[in-house]
C-alpha cells in the first residue's frame, strides 16, 4: 500500500470512531467549524480607505466640547495612532480611542445631526478590522461566534449616518474598534431606547447633538474567551437647548454577568441616571467642563451628596 504523505485533513474529513453522533454532536461540531471559518476569513479595512476622514468635530454644537482627556494612569492604555496624538481613529462624524490593553474602545465620540438625516438600509452585518492599528490592539469575530454575546456598536449604526456621505458613515461603524461585548436584549432593548428617547424629546437647537459612549472598565470584569467583558457602559450627551442653554446629561446602563462553565450568562440590567462629574470620577476620563452643564453634577456640587437616579422607564430621564 503506498502512503499519500501530502494528505493533510481537515476537521470534516475526519469520521467519529463511535459512528454517526446524535444531533447535539453533530451541532456543537458545526459550531467548532463555525468558529475556526469566522476566525479564518477576518477581514480588515486597509488605512488608506480612510483617508479624508475628519471624525469627530469639537465645535459642531456652535461652542467648544473636546474629546474626552484620559488622566493619570489611563494615558498609557491609549492605543497609538500613527498622525494622532490623541490616539484617534478618525472615521465619518465619529472618531475613536481605543484602550490597548482591554482591546476595546476607551470612548467613542459622535456628531449628529437630526436635521439632515440619511436613508442608509442595514443589510449584512459585516464587521472589520481596522487596518491603522495592530490587530493584537482588538477584539475581532472569534469572541462572539457561538454565545449570546451582541457585536454591540458603540457609536449606533443611526447616529452618523447623515448628511451627503451617509453610505460612508453607515459602513464605517461596523469595525471592530467601535464594537464591544453585549447581552442580546441589552444591545436591542435598553440601551437603545434610552438614546431614541433623549434624542427624540430634548428639543436641541438645530438638531444637533454630542455623544460620548464607553465601557465602564473594572478590575471585577470577569473573563470570557480571554476577554474580560465589561458590565457597564456609559453615556454623555451635549447640545444647545431651543433657549440657547448648553446642556449635557450622563447615563450609566449596568449589567450583570455570572460566568459559569465557560459560558456568559447575563442577568437583570438596570439604567441610572448619573452625573457628568460621577463618569469622570469612575472612567479616568475629563469631559473638560461638560459638567458645568449638567444639573445632576451641579446638584452634587451644591448639596455634596452623590445623585443616583435609577430610570424605570425611559419618561424618568431629566434633562
Amino acid at each position: 500500500m503506498s502512503i499519500d504523505l501530502s494528505y493533510r485533513p481537515r476537521l470534516s474529513d475526519l469520521s467519529r470512531l463511535g459512528g454517526p453522533a446524535d444531533a447535539a454532536s453533530e451541532a456543537a461540531l458545526g459550531r467548532e467549524l463555525e468558529a475556526a471559518e469566522a476566525r479564518r476569513r477576518q477581514q480588515r479595512t486597509p488605512p488608506v480607505h480612510f483617508a479624508g476622514r475628519e471624525g469627530y468635530v469639537d465645535d459642531f454644537l456652535g461652542f467648544t466640547v473636546p474629546l474626552p482627556t484620559p488622566l493619570g494612569e489611563l494615558k498609557r492604555f491609549v492605543t497609538p495612532v500613527s498622525g494622532s496624538s490623541e490616539g484617534r481613529l478618525d472615521y465619518e462624524h465619529f472618531s475613536v480611542v481605543m484602550h490597548s490593553a482591554r482591546r476595546l474602545a476607551m470612548f467613542v465620540a459622535v456628531n449628529i445631526d437630526g436635521a439632515t438625516p440619511g436613508d442608509v438600509e442595514r443589510k449584512d452585518d459585516k464587521w472589520f478590522l481596522d487596518g491603522r492599528i495592530a490587530d493584537e490592539f482588538q477584539i475581532g469575530e472569534d469572541l462572539y461566534v457561538d454565545n449570546i454575546l451582541d457585536r454591540g456598536h458603540l457609536v449606533r449604526r443611526q447616529d452618523p449616518v447623515w448628511g451627503e456621505t451617509a453610505e460612508t458613515a453607515n459602513g464605517d461603524t461596523f469595525h471592530f474598534t467601535n464594537c464591544s461585548p453585549q447581552a442580546a436584549n441589552f444591545n436591542q432593548k435598553t440601551w437603545l431606547s434610552l438614546e431614541d428617547y433623549v434624542l427624540g424629546n430634548a428639543k436641541a437647537q438645530d438638531a444637533k447633538v454630542t455623544v460620548f459612549t464607553g465601557p465602564l472598565f473594572r478590575d471585577s470584569d470577569k473573563p470570557y474567551r480571554g476577554v474580560p467583558i465589561p458590565t457597564a457602559y456609559w453615556k454623555v450627551l451635549s447640545f444647545v437647548a431651543d433657549a440657547g442653554r448648553p446642556t449635557s446629561t450622563a447615563y450609566i446602563v449596568d449589567q450583570i454577568v455570572e460566568l459559569k462553565q465557560l459560558e456568559a450568562v447575563f442577568g437583570a440590567f438596570k439604567t441610572y441616571q448619573r452625573s457628568v462629574a460621577s463618569i469622570e470620577r469612575m472612567t479616568g476620563l475629563s469631559f473638560n467642563g461638560l459638567a458645568d452643564f449638567d444639573g445632576f453634577s451641579n446638584e452634587e456640587a451644591a448639596t455634596r451628596t452623590e445623585i443616583v437616579a435609577e430610570l424605570r422607564s425611559p419618561a424618568d430621564i431629566r434633562v
